[in-house]
């Protein structure tokens, strides 16, 4: 998430590399996750969810620095929205570059 690479200088700046995943909820965690509504607390089925749509996002922008021909992302973000009831995107999107 840094706005540069330690020790090392951009030669080439290639665009935007973006990946992105729409997950939705699944009825049975779903249940789960109501019961737990009840009594308060964290919803480890929806952490877990998350922290998977998380990684395929992250592995979808470095496959398209990678396509760009880039060494390395700078100034990495991640985002989420939600698409409708129940579902969000996790969109992971940074500057490819190459690096001298």
């Amino acid at each position: 998430m840094a706005e540069n690479v330690p020790g090392r200088d951009v030669s080439e700046v290639l665009g935007i590399a973006r990946g992105n995943v729409v997950r939705t909820r699944f009825f049975g965690r779903d249940i789960m996750a109501g019961l737990r509504n009840l009594v308060g607390g964290e919803v480890p089925e929806y952490t877990k969810l998350m922290a998977e749509a998380r990684e395929q996002a992250l592995d979808r922008m470095r496959a398209d620095a990678q396509s760009l021909g880039a060494d390395a992302i700078i100034s990495m973000r991640i985002t989420t929205s939600m698409i409708m009831g129940g579902s969000a995107e996790l969109l992971a999107y940074g500057t490819a570059v190459r690096l001298k």
